[in-house]
């Protein structure tokens, strides 16, 4: 038991990290250097913004306590960029390392569903549901 709450803390927090990190570049990329893969990827320049903002709040929303109906989506939205990220590359043909810009969000992507999986039952909505329901 102890063993799978470390694997789950250590993948959360991974995820968080590069999750909440690359949000907060993103955004702050699109302040002061808003022509990065903007152009290559065909995105309008806002979408990063708030791609960037949720990204950061989706962090957040993972590792505080409680509220599981919230982390359910925060993990939903972090499979979703991620898997759109690794889609994008491939659907423009891939842009500076080809191989790192698709395998680097789908190994992110592993970590989340990991870290979904092995979460605390405190952390899922199975209890709340069955309160609910009985």
């Amino acid at each position: 038991m102890k063993s799978k709450q470390i694997v789950y803390w250590i993948t959360t927090i991974l995820v968080a990290f590069f999750i909440g990190g690359g949000g907060a570049t993103q955004v702050w990329g699109f302040y002061k250097s808003p022509h990065s893969v903007v152009p290559t990827l065909g995105y309008p320049m806002y979408f990063f913004a708030i791609l960037g903002t949720w990204k950061v709040l989706g962090a957040v929303a993972i590792l505080v306590p409680r509220y599981p109906l919230l982390k359910e989506w925060a993990y939903a939205d972090i499979f979703f960029d991620l898997t759109g990220a690794a889609a994008s590359c491939i659907a423009v043909g891939g842009y500076g390392a080809y191989g790192f810009h698709v395998l680097a969000p789908l190994a992110i992507c592993a970590l989340t569903s990991a870290s979904w999986a092995l979460r605390p039952p405190s952390r899922k909505l199975t209890p709340i549901l069955s309160k609910i329901i009985s």
